[in-house]
């Protein structure tokens, strides 16, 4: 595939990512206080889609690895918000399975795929790990996301999600810059801009409460 059209894939799942947080803070700006729409649910799990088919085709594991975390976590969300059964069945279906589906291409399609995945000539070990945990902070915030929301049963991104978001978010953009990954770039420079200000919002609304 032309180097175009995967990073068209990638740009395009960060312009998804980018509007789902544009959109959450710009009604969060409105409100004075941190809330979650299920657009943005909606935006994440399109998003997550597009940016693992964009790991997978730059054979990029960090990236993979960070969106397998998250993308079942976002249908998790929308269930919370009673969204997720209006999907049609068959598309619910198609979501589920696409990831392993995919999985199971690249580690089956003789072994010069899982060579080419683990060991990039373009990621050198170091960077590869850097990636790998930079992905694994960065997603942490979702699974601290889900098990808050899911004590609560409400579906809302508490304080905690949003540090964990800039901290991995930084890591990222380290990683991006050594990788020269225009999409991480993109992505993460906007993102760190955004998560600082849901933290001052939330430290603003609790003064207040």
């Amino acid at each position: 595939m032309s180097s175009w059209l995967i990073y068209t894939i990638g740009f395009s799942a960060q312009l998804l990512f980018s509007g789902r947080s544009i959109l959450q803070w710009i009604i969060s700006e409105k409100q004075k206080k941190v809330l979650t729409p299920v657009l943005f649910w909606q935006l994440s799990l399109i998003a997550s889609f597009l940016l693992f088919m964009y790991g997978y085709l730059r054979n990029d594991f960090a990236i993979m690895l960070g969106q397998i975390l998250t993308y079942f976590i976002y249908i998790r969300n929308m269930h919370l918000q009673n969204q997720w059964l209006k999907f049609p069945k068959m598309l619910r279906w198609f979501l589920y399975i696409f990831p392993f589906i995919i999985l199971y291409i690249g580690y089956n399609n003789h072994v010069y795929d899982r060579a080419k995945l683990f060991q990039n000539d373009n990621i050198p070990l170091w960077l590869l790990l850097l990636g790998i945990i930079a992905q694994v902070i960065f997603t942490l915030r979702f699974v601290y996301q889900w098990f808050y929301s899911e004590k609560r049963k409400v579906s809302s991104l508490p304080l905690g999600f949003w540090f964990l978001s800039l901290f991995g978010s930084l890591m990222i953009l380290i990683y991006a810059i050594f990788r020269k990954d225009p999409v991480l770039l993109l992505g993460h420079s906007l993102g760190i801009f955004l998560y600082v200000r849901n933290i001052l919002i939330l430290k603003t609304e609790s003064k207040i409460l």
